[in-house]
């Protein structure tokens, strides 16, 4: 199959590297630290069943959907593939 200028595993490449975006970015967003007893937006207690299952939760679950909501608008498509490839 031709593939114009990409070498031949620039496909492969382009799954690795998206691959690898999405896990530094989930390994980003893990909470650390000390868990708080009220959510650092709202106030609300945080139920003490919420911070043994999540270590450092820092947010209620409310205030986490809505954060959840807010970065859900990732496009997941990976710029650093090959220019050949974004032409098509």
């Amino acid at each position: 199959m031709a593939s114009g200028w990409a070498n031949d595993d620039a496909v492969q490449q382009q799954i690795d590297s998206t691959i690898d975006d999405a896990v530094a970015r989930a390994r980003r967003d893990i909470p650390t630290g000390e868990s708080l007893t009220e959510c650092e937006e709202c106030g609300e207690p945080i139920p003490e069943a919420r911070r043994n299952a999540i270590p450092g939760v820092r947010l209620c679950v409310a205030c986490q959907q809505k954060k959840d909501l807010h970065n859900s608008t990732f496009s997941g498509y990976n710029r650093r593939g090959s220019k050949d490839s974004q032409l098509r």
